[in-house]
């Protein structure tokens, strides 16, 4: 099976492709049956040049183009690319907070849709506040557990002479 697809060439962070016909199991850098264009997307106006002509005539003779290529060509104004453009329904979402637009309701059921998540988020913000409110009760009832800075110190002096006792022992 022939496919028009790109094939990179140019150098490493400045890549242009060529528009090739080759065999689908061809490798990528590999030989092609002819050129038809070339594409560089480093450059903003002009850099997509394809004969058309010549793209037609292959597709009449059976070969098809990549979804990039068809893309690409049905920017450049041709028509019948639609067949070949496969929709990206998988793309993965950049940030994950963020929702898919809805569908548009009408203004009697979008009222009281805009006051529920109001509602819960007071109700997430109150739960929030409870729960700082118990780590503080929790840390004063550490602090009132903790021995003193008075008692610390007494307890360090009637350890310090054991050891020292210990010490001259082992002497």
């Amino acid at each position: 099976m022939l496919k028009i697809r790109l094939q990179r060439s140019g150098r490493k962070n400045r890549a242009n492709y060529r528009v090739v016909v080759a065999e689908h199991s061809a490798p990528i850098k590999g030989r092609y049956l002819e050129m038809l264009g070339t594409f560089d997307p480093l450059v903003e106006k002009h850099g997509f040049v394809v004969d058309i002509a010549k793209v037609e005539e292959w597709i009449k003779k059976g070969a098809k183009p990549t979804n990039t290529v068809a893309r690409l060509l049905k920017g450049q104004g041709m028509k019948g690319m639609e067949p070949f453009i496969i929709e990206m329904k998988d793309r993965k979402v950049k940030n994950p907070k963020e929702e898919p637009e809805k569908p548009a309701v009408p203004a009697a059921e979008a009222a009281p849709a805009e006051e529920a998540p109001a509602e819960e988020e007071k109700k997430e913000e109150e739960s929030k506040e409870e729960a700082k409110e118990e780590v503080k009760e929790e840390e004063k009832k550490k602090e009132e557990e903790a021995p003193t800075e008075e008692e610390v110190p007494a307890e360090k002096a009637d350890e310090e002479p054991k050891e020292e006792e210990s010490k001259e022992e082992n002497k």
